[in-house]
Parts: C-alpha cells; sequence; structure tokens
C-alpha cells in the first residue's frame, strides 16, 4: 500500500483529492491535525480518527492532536477544571491506541486560543461571517442544536482559526465537522492563511443500527471491562448477508483490519471449520454470499477488539 492509499483508506470525503496529492508531491511530510473536545471517554467514533492519524504517521505525516479544552467548555461540556482532567486522560488513551508518543504534539487549546493576536483574528472572521452560517455550522456538533449559545457561535470561528494558528497542512474529523471546514476553506485564505485540505471520515451507527450514543449503551469506550464488549456485540444488529449499515462489519473494517493483517473466524469443524481473511473485502463478500454466519462474525468481533482494547485498559 502506497502512502497516498494508506491516508485515504477508510475515509469518507477528502477535499479535495487533487490538492492533497499535490500537497504529498511537494511535502514528504505534511502537518495534520485533529481536535477533540475533552468531554468523556474515548469510544469508537474517537478510534476512528485516531487510526487514521497513525496511518498518516506511518505515512510520514506530523500529527497534532489538539486538546480543545476551551472548546469544550463553549460547547458546555463541563467546567474547565473538569475538562482539564479528562483532557489528561483523553491523551493518556491516544497514546494507548497507538499514537506516537515522541512524534505526537498534544496542544492544549488554552495554551494559544486566549492570545492577543488569536482573539483579534476570530473578530475578524465573526465581521465577515453571517449568524445563520455560524448555526449552520454548528449543527451537528453542538449539544444544543435546538437552544444554541452565543458561545457556541464563537466555536466554528475558533476552530477555522485553530488551522491557521497551529500551522497545519490537513485538517482532519468526521463528516460532520464538514460545515465548519468548509468555513475556514472559504475565510482563511481571506485573511492571508493558506486553505486546508481536509479529510473527513464516517459516522458509523451504534451497535444496536441506531445513532451511536453513549447514553444508548451502543457504543463501546476503550475502557468497556472485556465482558461488557463480549455482551454488546453478542446483542449487535448483524442481519445474516446484509453489509449496508451493519456495525458488527463496520468494526472489522474501522477498527479490526486496521490493526491486523488476517483475522481469523474461528468455527467448530462440523460447521467448516476456521476461515482466515487477510482482506476486509474478502471477509465482506463472503458474508454477503452467507458463508459466514452472524454468531461467528460477532464472536470474532469482540475477540479482536478486547485484543485492541486491552492495552488501554492496562495504561489508563
Amino acid at each position: 500500500m502506497d502512502k497516498l492509499e494508506l491516508v485515504t483508506r477508510n475515509v469518507e470525503e477528502i477535499v479535495t483529492l487533487d490538492e492533497l496529492k499535490e500537497l504529498m508531491s511537494k511535502n514528504p511530510h505534511p502537518k495534520v491535525y485533529v481536535g477533540y473536545e475533552p468531554s468523556g471517554n474515548i469510544h469508537l467514533g474517537h478510534m476512528i480518527t485516531v487510526n487514521k492519524l497513525i496511518d498518516c504517521q506511518n505515512a510520514g505525516f506530523h500529527v497534532t492532536v489538539l486538546l480543545a479544552d476551551l472548546h469544550a467548555y463553549l460547547n458546555r461540556k463541563g467546567t474547565m477544571e473538569e475538562i482539564a482532567k479528562i483532557a489528561e486522560y483523553n491523551k493518556r488513551c491516544f497514546i494507548a491506541l497507538g499514537l506516537d508518543e515522541d512524534k505526537t504534539r498534544f496542544v492544549l487549546g488554552t495554551s494559544f486560543q486566549l492570545s492577543g493576536d488569536y482573539m483579534t483574528s476570530v473578530l475578524k472572521l465573526a465581521c465577515d461571517t453571517t449568524l445563520n452560517r455560524a448555526k449552520r455550522s454548528m449543527d451537528e456538533v453542538s449539544r444544543d442544536a435546538e437552544d444554541p449559545r452565543v458561545s457556541q457561535m464563537v466555536y466554528p470561528l475558533m476552530q477555522a482559526m485553530d488551522i491557521a494558528a497551529l500551522g497545519v497542512d490537513i485538517a482532519m474529523g468526521g463528516i460532520d465537522q464538514r460545515k465548519i471546514h468548509m468555513l475556514a476553506r472559504e475565510n482563511l485564505p481571506q485573511m492571508g492563511f493558506k486553505s486546508p485540505v481536509c479529510l473527513h471520515t464516517p459516522i458509523l451507527l451504534g451497535l444496536d443500527g441506531t445513532k451511536m450514543s453513549s447514553s444508548k449503551g451502543n457504543n463501546i469506550s476503550v475502557d468497556e471491562p472485556e465482558e461488557s464488549i463480549n455482551k454488546k456485540i453478542q446483542k449487535a444488529f448483524c442481519p445474516i448477508g446484509e453489509i449496508e449499515n451493519n456495525p458488527v462489519l463496520d468494526l472489522f473494517r474501522y477498527h479490526i483490519f486496521m490493526k491486523y493483517d488476517s483475522i481469523v473466524i474461528e468455527r467448530p469443524e462440523k460447521h467448516g471449520g476456521n476461515l482466515e481473511y487477510s482482506s476486509f473485502a474478502a471477509l465482506r463478500d463472503d458474508f454477503a454470499a452467507q458463508k459466514v454466519h452472524p454468531l461467528d462474525l460477532k464472536k470474532a468481533a469482540a475477540k479482536y477488539m478486547n485484543m485492541i482494547i486491552e492495552p488501554v485498559r492496562k495504561k489508563v
């Protein structure tokens, strides 16, 4: 797999692919960042972007992780004291998941976002951004989408300025970050900054086939006990032969095959014996052809997810 394939695998959208190719052709070590609100446990949703950052790191990119403590505060995720503790915990989780501690730049938002130059730039951007545009940018990420606070209108403006302040070439995030990234792409050049390339990862369904939510118990956290993971995956939505919107198959695509070159589906000899796969596509196609039963798929998913999460449980 060449560097471009490594960086772009499992990405839902690239804005734009031509810009990314040009960047990589001119610079063997582009700078990429993801911002995370320190607001709770690290879970499958975070792990998708962490896996992509590891891909980027392996492709020679310089990686920055923004622990966006001030963003979390503006989005009403807790007091600054509470958020500071969670930020440190999140950092330990990211390292345990595989980010190279020596090669990853971890930055707290409050370490630069309260400076005069930064805030002046945010205010300049505010003068050029309509209230409707700011609100639309926050629709997918706001805690109070139906009754937003003024602080949440400042949020996307700050996120755009983070890209400039951190000096990165590429902004990465879930596809729910798209509107904010487009705001940055359109406005930063007018302020004398470069427009970022954007990499967007998909937003996955919860294990029950509905929207992922910790309150529903349909997600997996990186500190989740083995027994809990086994039970959740055993009950997961996984229709026979269905490959679209199948959260168990998603575990293999976005997590397990990102860590392992090959996997084994264990089965009794009376049911045909073990099956080994060296690619997600081969597993997906066999499941679609009903050569792999959902119960066997779930059992293997639980085994490998526990293997991935075990180092995190030990370190954090």
